[in-house]
């Protein structure tokens, strides 16, 4: 039985870890042909999981791309229609999160910093998004972007301002970018994970704490546990798919519960 994402090419960035991995591994589950984008230093990572999904018999791609550099963006969207015809779905997963490199407190902000943060979770979620456009308007027959942004788009995370207010963008960049690109029959939507278990999100707890913030994420999910990647991938594949058609410019929230309080 063929899946709802059966014959689409999907391009996940950041595909080959966490919250990505799920994203892939959902999308090759439904049938899609998937490109996993990683940042350049990290493309042996894509490129293992790539042969993983061949090995079992899956059309896969791996793909260094910096999606803060548009030349980049662009190289992506090329290979991956080079490799397999066309560009149904775009999923930004791509992002710097709240680890303990990029934890810190208000005052402790650096202008540098600021910006890091900026570019890369809005400015490149940007990019991605409009050369996923212009090639979906290439071929005349719709599309669909996903962004994955993050509760904290609605409620504020201590010692994660940037973060914070890039997230925050998101929402006003998706409903933009639906009302805009609608009469292309382009559906742009974002997913809001709560507290999702990840290689990277596995310590996150402790350095909250070791930081002076609360930790309330992570503490006040009515549903009593942490998320898996594949809990998002299965909404992400949901809405990239046909079933979705009339879905567009809308947050889907995959918390837990968190934002319920």
């Amino acid at each position: 039985m063929s899946g709802r994402l059966q014959g689409k090419v999907v391009i996940v960035t950041g595909g080959g870890t966490g919250i990505g991995w799920g994203i892939t591994q959902s999308c090759i589950r439904e049938g899609a042909m998937v490109a996993l984008a990683q940042r350049p230093a990290d493309i042996k990572i894509a490129e293992d999981k790539v042969s993983e999904l061949k090995r079992a018999g899956h059309s896969a791609l791996a793909i260094g791309c910096d999606i803060t550099e548009r030349a980049q963006v662009k190289a992506m969207v090329a290979r991956t229609v080079s490799e397999f015809g066309r560009l149904d779905v775009m999923v930004n997963n791509a992002a710097l999160t709240g680890t303990s490199a990029e934890v810190r407190p208000f005052l402790e902000e650096t202008d540098e910093h600021w910006r890091k943060m900026i570019d890369v979770n809005l400015g490149g979620a940007f990019i991605c998004t409009q050369e996923a456009a212009f090639q979906m308007v290439k071929q005349g027959d719709g599309g669909s972007i996903i962004t994955i942004s993050s509760v904290a788009q609605y409620a504020a995370q201590e010692n994660a301002t940037p973060y914070c207010a890039a997230k925050a963008g998101l929402d006003g960049l998706c409903k933009g970018a639906a009302i805009e690109l609608a009469p292309q029959s382009i559906r742009v939507n974002l997913v809001a994970p709560g507290d999702i278990l990840t290689e990277s999100s596995a310590d996150i707890i402790d350095e909250v704490a070791e930081s002076g913030g609360s930790g309330r994420f992570f503490r006040h999910t009515p549903l009593g546990r942490r998320g898996a990647a594949g809990e998002i991938g299965d909404v992400v594949a949901f809405l990239a798919s046909d079933e979705a058609s009339f879905v567009t410019g809308a947050t889907w929230l995959v918390d837990g519960g968190f934002l319920s309080y």
